[in-house]
């Protein structure tokens, strides 16, 4: 008898699919001129879990065809295939199985069954609207410096990249590996790529929530209400710390609006969208540490974004804090946490922190002679599907890349298919085992 698939293993076992579509196209002769095979898994890899860090230069390494299933590939990981898959489902008037709703629910986090289809929709309408916007934009200003159609090509190719978090850029015919450096003082360049990765950070719940209520704040599900505010904390603090601790040292060459902006525009994309305005390889332990932090905490559920979500973050906060001011309950906006919540918050953290300190065993033993501080911060970005580098991603051995590819894709959906997992319905026994006290901390 064969076992059935749960929903989890199929989401998990679905992007490891396209990862494996994807590196065979990658290792095409129309996609390069030679990429051996872990290279263009480390890449399909990269680009389906929204990452961002590469091996080569995207640019100059790849041909139009290759940056063309790159740019697919990070558009399938950004959305999730099984959006995509129950959309065209849709527009071929196909029925929609209760199975299937089930996936859609699991694949973008829903808080229900109900109404799966229709958020589907406006997934993919938005989507397509915010880039198209961004895609605009961009090519206004990328026209002047490279003309017509290479101007539009790399307003689309970046709009979607900036939207889907992923962070891949085809800037390198400026300076290889550069990402977004040339345009460090642009003002529109800049705004418009951090909007994209706000707004593709925040969430498909939260989309659907403001469409349906508008500025009606206190209508807003708790989920919609902690998304905003952990966003608005972390991107302002996060930029006020960068401008401290930095103002001295990679941001002293810049005017004091171009610090203002390089600092917002770092705290923004710190959390799992990968480019970056200022060079990371000089910044202090101090910024470092800021932001591994950021990475780590990321986007929001059902989101393009890694990390292990701002809801994540605010729920552990709050229950510790009601645990040391002696309150009963976890509470937030006159709401209660209930214990699966705070059991799935805590196996989400507990579980990054696990994979984070394996694999920085595994790299430690395997190249000794990388810096520490640039180790932590490749496998944080990886775990965070950031893409943010120091430059070490392309010192890494074989095994160490393999690790950093499994990280990316652990990131992508190994915490989160877990927690699933966690609050799948079992069948619960009446009998429980006697209580015994144990002594913590």
């Amino acid at each position: 008898m064969i076992k059935r698939r749960t929903n989890v293993e199929i989401i998990a076992l679905g992007f490891a699919i396209v990862i494996l579509v994807g590196t065979f196209l990658l290792l095409l002769p129309v996609s390069s001129d030679h990429t051996d095979f872990l290279d263009a898994l480390f890449t399909a890899t990269s680009a389906t879990c929204v990452t961002g860090l590469v091996v080569y230069d995207t640019a100059t390494h790849w041909t139009l065809f290759g940056q063309i299933v790159i740019l697919l590939l990070i558009q399938i990981g950004g959305l999730g295939f099984i959006t995509i898959g129950v959309f065209l489902a849709t527009y071929l008037k196909k029925k929609i199985s209760l199975r299937q709703r089930g996936l859609i629910e699991e694949s973008v986090n829903s808080l229900k069954l109900a109404g799966g289809v229709k958020l589907v929709k406006h997934i993919i309408k938005g989507t397509f609207l915010f880039e198209g916007i961004g895609a605009i934009i961009l090519s206004l200003v990328f026209i002047e410096d490279f003309g017509l159609l290479k101007g539009i090509y790399l307003g689309i190719f970046h709009a979607i990249s900036a939207f889907c978090n992923a962070g891949f850029d085809l800037l390198g015919i400026i300076e290889p590996y550069g990402s977004l450096t040339p345009y460090a003082s642009n003002i529109i360049v800049n705004i418009t790529i951090m909007a994209l990765i706000i707004i593709g950070g925040l969430g498909f719940i939260v989309w659907q929530d403001i469409y349906e209520k508008g500025f009606k704040l206190k209508k807003y599900l708790l989920q919609t209400k902690i998304v905003l505010i952990m966003t608005i904390i972390l991107i302002v603090g996060g930029a006020v710390l960068f401008y401290l601790f930095e103002c001295q040292n990679s941001l002293s060459s810049l005017s004091q609006e171009e610090m203002i902006l390089a600092s917002f525009f770092q705290s923004v994309t710190c959390r799992t969208a990968g480019f970056n305005t200022v060079d990371v390889s000089h910044l202090k332990p101090s910024t470092s540490l800021l932001m591994m932090f950021l990475m780590f905490v990321g986007g929001s559920p059902g989101s393009t974004a890694g990390g292990i979500k701002t809801t994540t973050f605010a729920v552990l906060t709050i229950f510790v804090y009601a645990t040391m001011t002696n309150k009963s309950e976890a509470n937030a906006f006159n709401r209660r946490f209930d214990s699966k919540t705070i059991k799935k918050a805590c196996s989400v953290f507990l579980i990054n922190l696990i994979f984070i300190f394996i694999s920085a065993i595994a790299l430690f033993d395997m190249q000794p002679q990388l810096p520490m501080q640039d180790v932590f911060f490749e496998i944080f970005s990886a775990l965070g599907t950031v893409g943010i580098s120091t430059g070490i991603t392309r010192q890494l051995t074989m095994l160490s890349k393999i690790v950093i590819v499994l990280l990316m894709y652990c990131g992508r959906v190994g915490s989160l298919t877990l927690a699933l997992s966690l609050s799948r319905k079992k069948k619960i026994s009446n009998c429980k085992n006697p209580v015994e006290k144990i002594a913590i901390g």
